[in-house]
């Protein structure tokens, strides 16, 4: 046992979440600057026209149309990838904290979790209406 009273499987599992959060937020932070600093290098001495309302494109309606922006390394598509990565560090977390629990055998906290996680999930897959 650690000094605070902690498993060391335990301990083991807080450190890979912390890794797992702080690289997703960072990882998400240089992408959406690196799409900021493209963006702003090809548009920012544009006009913008304010009479008449457009819409996001197409392509930014779905996940496939984000990711190959992104891979040309267009601006609008690495700052939606970026957010798309920041969505989804949180799900992260909580996917890997299933198999921690499992891993520790401790069965009521993997139901807890797998019910959070199917709860994140279909807020994110499934629009109410």
């Amino acid at each position: 046992m650690t000094g605070s009273g902690e498993l060391p499987a335990e301990r083991w599992m807080q450190t890979i979440i912390s890794y797992l959060l702080r690289g997703g937020v960072a990882l998400s932070a240089v992408l959406v600057f690196a799409g900021g600093i493209i963006y702003l290098a090809r548009h920012g001495l544009e006009m913008p026209e304010y009479r008449t309302f457009r819409g996001e494109p197409a392509e930014f309606c779905c996940l496939s149309g984000i990711a190959a922006d992104a891979l040309s390394l267009r601006g609008r598509g690495l700052i939606g990838f970026g957010l798309l990565v920041l969505i989804a560090t949180p799900v992260a977390r909580v996917a890997f904290s299933v198999f921690s629990f499992l891993r520790l055998r401790d069965f009521k906290y993997v139901l807890i979790t797998l019910i959070v996680l199917a709860l994140l999930l279909y807020s994110l897959f499934f629009r109410m209406r």
